[in-house]
C-alpha cells in the first residue's frame, strides 16, 4: 500500500508541477527526465526549456577568485 499512495502522490506533485510551470511536455516525460537527474542541483524549469541559464557567480570580497 505504501508504494501505491507513493506513486499516487509523485504523479499528482508532477502533474501540479507541470500545471504550475506550464511545461508542454507529457507526464511521462516529465516523469522520466526527473528520474535521471534526481541528484542534479538545476532547477526544474531548466530541465525542460531550451533557454540556456547563466550561473552568476557573487562576488564576495572576502573570497579568492579563481576564475580570472
Amino acid at each position: 500500500k505504501t508504494q501505491i499512495w507513493t506513486a499516487v502522490s509523485v504523479y499528482v506533485l508532477v502533474a501540479i508541477m507541470k500545471k504550475k510551470l506550464d511545461i508542454q511536455h507529457s507526464l511521462y516525460t516529465i516523469l522520466q527526465v526527473l528520474s535521471v537527474s534526481v541528484l542534479d542541483k538545476s532547477p526544474i524549469f531548466q530541465l525542460f526549456t531550451d533557454t540556456d541559464y547563466k550561473y552568476e557567480i557573487p562576488h564576495d570580497t572576502n573570497q579568492l577568485n579563481l576564475f580570472n
